[in-house]
């Protein structure tokens, strides 16, 4: 019996190896492949991976959502919005190149500090917000906790209430413990999310197509890291721990708000997120098209033409 017992262990530790090792592989072919395109700075003890772009009298800061990288703005917003304005757009604490120390909160109001620190650092004045996603939700705890730092929000697909379910595309990602979620990450995260990488997307793009460049152009393969996705599963279930007293403080928000919705969104409920919040705020104005989560991606023109009327003071549909 206690042979039995030592031949599964050794199996079980071969097993695990095997998996760390092509984790590892995996992970250093594609940080060869997509090395850092921008600069780096630190607040708050985290090493924030930024790219910049354009001059003029307005900033935009954009801020992409959970599992996103920089490039989910790559496709023509940097730099069709950086033909006027200056832009910066940031990798997320712990996401794409940006570091966050274990120790590091994960939670909105630390993220709202650390975007609130990248402001003052970059000497970005008072810039427009433009949240995608769980980007929207640290956008709108920036301006709850930074109302003098923050012009407005331009909210693209974004997290505002507590979900009444977590969509399946972002299952794996629920784990609370610490040691299981750096296993799974270094072990089986990084496999399961190559096998299914079909599945994942067709939930998170759906209607819509991935784009066939979206590994490369859309940051997609960047995702296939370790640390990604231990940051990603830290974001996850740091939500619940603020975003419940955030919705309470809402109605103190006196910043101008637009938020644009895909009305087949397979990830967030445009009605739950979307009319929910623009229903609270008469500073919040809503735009519904058709389409589904990863508007900044699959639809870039109407996220301009929607980025472009919050500039100019005007609600108008795209």
């Amino acid at each position: 019996m206690n042979y039995l017992i030592t031949a599964v262990l050794v199996v079980l530790a071969l097993a695990l190896l095997g998996l760390f090792l092509y984790t590892l592989f995996v992970a250093k072919r594609v940080e060869l492949a997509m090395p850092p395109e921008g600069r780096f700075v630190t607040i708050m003890g985290n090493r924030i991976h930024y790219v910049e772009q354009g001059t003029g009298p307005d900033t935009l800061l954009l801020i992409h959502g959970l599992t996103g990288v920089i490039q989910n703005f790559g496709y023509g917003l940097i730099n069709e919005l950086a033909k006027t304005h200056r832009v910066v757009a940031i990798d997320r604490p712990g996401s794409g190149y940006s570091v966050r120390p274990d120790a590091a909160s994960a939670s909105l109001t630390v993220q709202a500090d650390v975007v609130a620190g990248v402001i003052d650092a970059l000497q970005l004045g008072k810039p427009l917000l433009v949240g995608h996603s769980l980007g929207g939700a640290v956008s709108l705890a920036t301006a709850l906790r930074h109302p003098d730092k923050v012009r407005g929000l331009a909210l693209i697909a974004p997290l505002t209430h507590m979900p009444s379910q977590v969509s399946d595309a972002f299952a794996a990602l629920a784990i609370r413990q610490s040691w299981l979620r750096k296993l799974v990450g270094w072990t089986l995260a990084i496999p399961l999310s190559i096998r299914k990488r079909e599945q994942v997307l067709g939930v998170v793009f759906g209607p819509e197509q991935a784009p066939a460049d979206f590994p490369l152009r859309g940051g997609g393969l960047l995702g296939l890291r370790p640390s990604h996705f231990i940051a990603a599963s830290r974001d996850l279930a740091a939500v619940e721990t603020v975003l419940p007293q955030m919705q309470q403080r809402y109605e103190d928000l006196q910043l101008p708000i637009g938020i644009l919705y895909g009305r087949e969104d397979r990830i967030l409920n445009p009605q739950e997120q979307g009319e929910q919040l623009a229903a609270r705020l008469d500073n919040a104005e809503l735009t519904l098209i058709d389409g589904g989560h990863m508007l900044p991606i699959t639809q870039p023109e109407a996220c301009l033409q929607f980025i472009k009327a919050r500039l100019n003071g005007s609600g108008a549909a795209v």
